[in-house]
């Protein structure tokens, strides 16, 4: 006859138990084991994928193992309430620090390899990416240890209130380098601008030498190095002028009342055909467009490519030189200020 132990189970039961829990074990560590050992795909993207996999298998501790053994093998037994809770109690911490050990491992990966190459050309990038992984690593170990201490009993509640409150008098205390931090992450994470961007902000104009923690380095147009702080950057209007495909050019001619109506129903074509001899040009129009106080001014619009100033001043030259040189072969003269005296000799 078959005689209960002193926790309700037949000495039977707990040897299949046991088997079962042995058969987990070492099933888990042979299928880490084998895993490891295979080759790398070169499939890229199945080559990223495993690279991750195998990561966390890397990150799979015994202790892990042991743990979800002991849970399956104990399916089968009718453990008293109090055993039970002392069991589950214990697999849930193992599994917490299992966790940890994979959300750590992740961010640090994470971190390497999405801003590999930005490490090398992008310093302020690589610098956001460190604190994102130690702000991600130190919240997952937060939130992991807080769930521990309610596994366990503890009331977490009045701990939460208090960080809550800590956290909001570390705020007020640093509210200002605080704000430059996160002005720092959101520069470099919605990247308005890179290093060596030519950028108007108010009325500072300049290239990007450097975007740190707190501040942004600016090479002015006199030579001079500005420094601004993130926040402020972050508050005003930015022009990027890297970021421009083509420039526009606007040009506004003025000649005197004096020109014959054939030279100015002439002036939109041989505008046109100058602008659209240089290479990079892209003309728009050409109007008559008013009348002005002393002169008939005309409106030319064109775009040039690609955007960068010098090449762009230096199309805007020739093009000025060879329509004053047309319009002197053509006798169209441009206008200046004068104005025109009439005496009344009448008595």
């Amino acid at each position: 006859m078959k005689t209960p132990n002193v926790f309700n189970e037949y000495w039977e039961t707990w040897i299949a138990s046991l088997a079962v829990a042995v058969l987990v074990f070492g099933s888990g560590l042979l299928v880490k084991i084998r895993y490891l050992s295979k080759p790398l795909p070169n499939n890229p993207t199945l080559k990223k994928t495993d690279e991750v996999l195998r990561g966390l298998f890397n990150r799979t501790g015994r202790l892990f193992f042991l743990a979800l053994s002991i849970y399956i093998g104990s399916l089968p037994l009718k453990l008293g309430d109090h055993y039970k809770t002392g069991l589950d109690q214990g697999i849930f911490l193992v599994l917490l620090l299992q966790v940890g050990w994979w959300g750590t491992w992740w961010f640090k990966y994470w971190a390497e390899s999405t801003f590999e190459e930005s490490r090398e050309t992008d310093t302020a990038c690589a610098t956001a990416v460190g604190i994102l992984k130690i702000i991600g690593q130190s919240l997952l170990w937060l939130i992991l240890i807080l769930a521990g201490l309610a596994n366990m009993g503890f009331e977490v509640s009045t701990m939460i209130a208090g960080l809550g409150v800590g956290g909001i008098a570390i705020a007020l205390a640093s509210q200002k380098i605080l704000g430059d931090l996160f002005a720092s992450l959101t520069l470099i994470l919605d990247r308005p601008f890179v290093v060596g961007d030519f950028i108007i902000c108010g009325d500072i104009r300049g290239t990007i030498e450097q975007i740190g923690l707190k501040t942004t380095r600016i090479r002015s147009l006199g030579g001079e190095l500005l420094i601004m702080p993130n926040s402020d950057i972050l508050e005003s209007r930015v022009q990027n002028f890297k970021k421009m495909e083509k420039r526009r050019a606007l040009l506004t001619l003025s000649v005197t009342y004096q020109t014959a109506l054939e030279h100015l129903k002439k002036i939109p074509e041989i505008v046109k055909e100058i602008i659209e001899r240089h290479e990079g040009t892209l003309f728009d129009r050409a109007h008559f467009k008013e009348y002005g106080p002393y002169s008939l001014n005309f409106e030319v619009v064109f775009f040039v490519e690609p955007p960068d100033y010098k090449p762009y001043l230096d199309i805007i030259q020739e093009v000025n030189l060879e329509i004053f040189e047309r319009f002197g072969k053509e006798g169209i003269q441009f206008a200046y200020p004068t104005q025109t005296v009439q005496l009344d000799s009448t008595e």
